[in-house]
């Protein structure tokens, strides 16, 4: 049970192997209520492995995670009732194909008995004008363009009402002139103060949208601190050689 300072999120002494390779090394971190956290690195530094864990998509090697009152490490934990409070966009948009946009946005809070159909449908007409679409509630994925379908997987995310927004690069996936539609929707979120913590390649997005910004390489944080102090004045030199590459 975590109750003090608004924290939704605590990692504590997280550690990840697969077989005999370790993935995530001593990894500890909150993350408070409305605050966004961007976590940016090389590739298989561990980032999107950290985000799994948090959801329990990974289970974990040793360490403890809570998110809100639950603690996703408890073997007893009940995780469908804990996910309720998580939302995850991955990097493909995993929708059903041979369901419409607005039935993909639906399913989940009707299949949990959370909404009846008719608040369920009223629901996700609200999270779809939330993201801009709308007018494509009727549509079936496969008509729609790559940023349009990542709209509607962050609609069906919040369509569980969560209290965190998990986002493993939600935009790796798309092509460049899609991106922007994607970021602008995760910024309006951001600032109507959901808790989001961001696996992203976007640099210009975290250096605007985020309150902290974390640097993983190897499997460890290798160096945590505002936009402004990674972005402009990094210390560590694995960040100083992340960025010199990408930026």
């Amino acid at each position: 049970m975590i109750a003090k300072d608004n924290i939704k999120i605590s990692v504590q002494h997280l550690y990840k192997d697969f077989g005999k390779t370790n993935i995530l090394s001593d990894i500890s971190l909150d993350v408070r209520e409305g605050e966004v956290v961007c976590i940016i690195g090389p590739s298989g530094g561990g980032k999107s492995t950290f985000l799994r864990c948090i959801n329990k998509l990974e289970e974990v090697t040793k360490g403890q995670i809570f998110v809100d009152d639950y603690e996703i490490t408890d073997k007893k934990v009940d995780i469908n009732q804990a996910r309720q409070n998580i939302g995850m966009v991955f990097q493909q948009f995993n929708l059903f194909p041979h369901k419409t946009v607005l039935e993909n946005v639906m399913l989940a809070p009707v299949d949990r008995k959370l909404l009846t159909k008719e608040e369920a449908k009223t629901r996700a007409m609200e999270l779809l004008k939330r993201v801009g679409i709308e007018e494509k509630a009727n549509e079936y994925p496969h008509s729609l363009s790559g940023g349009q379908q990542q709209r509607v997987a962050i609609a069906r995310a919040l369509a569980m009402n969560p209290d965190v927004m998990l986002f493993d690069e939600p935009t790796s996936a798309l092509d460049p002139e899609m991106v922007g539609e994607v970021l602008a929707v995760m910024k309006e979120l951001a600032e109507q103060g959901m808790t989001m913590v961001i696996v992203t390649h976007e640099m210009g997005f975290a250096r605007d949208v985020a309150d902290r910004v974390l640097l993983f390489a190897d499997g460890v944080i290798a160096e945590e601190g505002t936009p402004k102090e990674i972005f402009d004045n990094p210390q560590n030199k694995r960040t100083q050689d992340f960025l010199a590459a990408v930026l």
